[in-house]
């Protein structure tokens, strides 16, 4: 399941932005973190798939929610303007930030992508050429 970030545990788990200037990654796993609010509607779209996905890759990538509403220092260090915004966190490069309640396929892409380093669409070609050299 994902687990609701304060601003101690973030600093703790995620990147303590008050020691370091620049971006210092704390954790063992990728991450995703959800920024949202209990009266944002695609907010409440958005958290049951944030849940799936940490099931579906569970021991892969760590998934974080946070309340902006009870974080707002922690929604204004990252210059959070509107939510649901999703931070996706990989383990040794800088993060990136998309908006927006996005469907669960596009959120598994970006993860595979950008977080596991997967790309399915090279094996997907990969696949068919193959098949193709073997007629």
């Amino acid at each position: 399941m994902s687990e609701n970030l304060t601003k101690q545990t973030f600093q703790n788990k995620i990147f303590d932005y008050e020691k370091n200037k620049e971006w210092k990654y704390n954790g063992e796993l990728p991450s995703v973190v959800d920024f949202w609010a209990p009266l944002c509607v695609p907010c409440r779209i958005i958290g049951p798939v944030i849940d799936e996905l940490s099931k579906e890759y569970d021991g892969k990538v760590n998934f974080y929610k946070i309340n902006t509403e009870e974080e707002q220092e922690l929604a204004s260090v990252f210059g959070i303007q509107s939510i649901p915004s999703l931070l996706f966190i990989p383990k040794d490069r800088q993060p990136m930030m998309a908006v927006g309640a996005l469907p669960k396929d596009t959120l598994k892409n970006i993860i595979n992508k950008e977080l596991l380093s997967i790309n399915p669409q090279d094996d997907h070609h990969h696949h068919e050429h193959e098949e193709h050299h073997h007629n």
